[in-house]
């Protein structure tokens, strides 16, 4: 087919809007690996799309996708220097909590708070497949090329599990067959599987003692040099841990939110103590995970549901009356019954479970105290840091610096 010559030079930017606003989702324009050109019908304090900017990047083909950890996705078109993103769109409407922990991500200032979780909300929600038919239609537009569907290039959190997944596999061929003897190979294996064991069972007091005295464990090699051989067997060991507490009952959601945050710490590291002691950090917080999971089965159905209201409200000023209505009870009646079957007061015990999210967020992350106390709804820095020492013995500033 011959193509007619254009008589004007295409106005990308022109062709952007107007798509953006018939879609509803914003659209941005790169050149040369730097944004040029946004457009979106919504005001967003910040730009979601900066998470995984450079995920998107690195993707060198004309038309693909990423598919986010929370299943946002994210559609791009690459054209010579100019790339073109579009998104994030989804098919189900966003919860407040996973937006507000979106904000805490993208340092989202306070005030801005509720018109970031308003204007997500404003998205036009639709189908993967009309993201990517739409950026079909602009890379033909612009090169004149045809694409079709099946023929798209897949980045997705999906297929990084299974190269992570591949990875563990490849390790475990070369413990089969680096030249170790086959005694070692099997001792190995079955350290690994008291590890794992005590992973899925919840067994802390196990851990803790298996630590003391646990065998060197040869792992198969995996790496050119010595960083990246840590760095490689690290990602390894998170994935089979993440899997062991998956199956001692630990929520697939958590145990790979946590998995990733492991991962991606590991990966700023520079050197062997660093990477071993976030290693031992790593299976203590699955195994402590899965314990408390097994504790709670052995709690009322009172506290398990008082406690998922918590979880899935960390970011609200949580008050008792919002959970006695979501459980059809009284304010009062609910504060005697907690109490009762659980030996502490309400107040306390949403405070506990969210300094435990503050712990994991002080050691697992560089945001600044006021960005995480404003995420866990609390009404000031001062009133968080006076909650955390209360339950913690000393404040988030000297808990940052013994767990760095």
């Amino acid at each position: 087919m011959t193509l007619l010559p254009r008589k004007n030079k295409l106005d990308l930017s022109y062709l952007c809007t107007t798509i953006g606003n018939m879609a509803g989702v914003p659209i941005r324009i790169y050149e040369n690996y730097r944004m040029v050109f946004y457009h979106s019908i919504v005001s967003l304090p910040k730009d979601p799309v900066l998470l995984y900017e450079k995920e998107l990047l690195s993707l060198t083909e004309p038309v693909g996708y990423f598919i986010t950890p929370n299943f946002d996705y994210y559609g791009i078109s690459t054209h010579e220097n100019q790339t073109i993103i579009i998104g994030p769109a989804r098919l189900t409407t966003p919860t407040d909590q996973y937006l507000r922990k979106l904000a805490f991500d993208l340092s989202v200032e306070p005030e801005d708070m509720q018109l970031f979780l308003s204007s997500m909300k404003v998205i036009i929600h639709m189908p993967l497949e009309s993201i990517l038919q739409i950026l079909c239609t602009i890379h033909y537009v612009i090169s004149g090329n045809k694409i079709g569907l099946n023929e798209l290039s897949i980045i997705d959190s999906t297929q990084e599990e299974l190269s992570t997944e591949m990875i563990t596999a490849q390790s475990e061929f070369f413990l089969e067959n680096d030249a170790i003897p086959t005694e070692d190979t099997h001792n190995t294996y079955q350290i690994e599987q008291q590890l794992l064991d005590m992973v899925r069972r919840g067994d802390t007091v196990g851990l803790k003692n298996w630590i003391t005295t646990a065998p060197a464990i040869r792992p198969g090699k995996v790496a050119a040099d010595m960083l990246r051989q840590l760095k490689n067997t690290f990602i390894i060991s998170t994935t089979l841990v993440s899997r062991a507490a998956i199956r001692g009952g630990m929520d697939l959601d958590d145990a790979l939110r946590l998995s990733d945050s492991y991962i991606q710490k590991c990966e700023q590291l520079s050197n062997y103590e660093q990477i071993t002691n976030l290693q031992y950090h790593m299976v203590s917080q699955y195994t402590e995970a899965v314990e408390e999971l097994r504790y709670n089965r052995n709690q009322s159905e009172l506290i398990k549901n008082v406690a998922s209201y918590i979880r899935h409200h960390l970011s609200e000023s949580i008050k008792t009356e919002d959970i006695a209505a979501s459980l059809y009870m009284s304010r009062s009646h609910l504060s005697t019954r907690f109490k009762a079957e659980s030996g502490i007061n309400l107040i306390e015990y949403i405070h506990y479970i969210k300094i435990s999210e503050a712990k994991h967020l002080l050691t697992y992350t560089a945001k600044p105290l006021l960005i995480i106390s404003n995420y866990l709804g609390y009404s000031s820095q001062s009133h968080f840091t006076r909650m955390f020492k209360k339950i913690v013995g000393m404040s988030p500033v000297e808990y940052r610096e013994k767990h760095e």
